[in-house]
């Protein structure tokens, strides 16, 4: 039953990033040129993923999923060395490629090798993260 539901949401999920222009990466680009010629309708994409999953998250307090077990509680939120360094690699990659993760393996099947390319780019980038982590959290602190 889970991987049957775990089948349908990310077919789910994957449809709805191509029906809202998030694989194409003109689009994306467009979007985040906020000074040239911006493109605001992924505004419209980002808000009906935002609003939804924040009203998800209230309802699922004292419940428990369908497919038996625990929603995870809420991470704790803590801004660190880390996760700012995190957010501008994340950032500065989808600036320059205009595609995140789910896009990117979403638009494999029509990306040619550029596609390929920024996957095996995410991939070293996700293989490099913990060592990176492990230094940042052991390197002395500047402030």
């Amino acid at each position: 039953m889970r991987i049957l539901i775990a089948l349908i949401a990310g077919s789910l999920f994957g449809a709805g990033l191509f029906v809202s222009g998030m694989t194409d990466t003109t689009k994306v680009l467009g979007w985040l040129d906020v000074f040239g010629a911006w493109d605001p309708t992924l505004a419209f994409v980002l808000g009906g993923a935002i609003i939804p999953m924040a009203l998800a998250w209230r309802l699922t307090t004292g419940r428990t999923p369908l497919a038996g077990g625990m929603f995870p509680p809420p991470a704790p939120v803590m801004i660190d060395r880390r996760l700012v360094l995190g957010s501008i690699i994340f950032g500065a990659g989808w600036g320059l490629a205009g595609l995140c993760p789910g896009p990117a393996i979403a638009s494999l099947s029509y990306g040619g090798a550029g596609g390929l390319i920024f996957l095996a780019a995410m991939l070293a980038g996700m293989g490099a993260a913990p060592r990176v982590g492990s230094y940042l959290d052991s390197a002395p602190n500047p402030a």
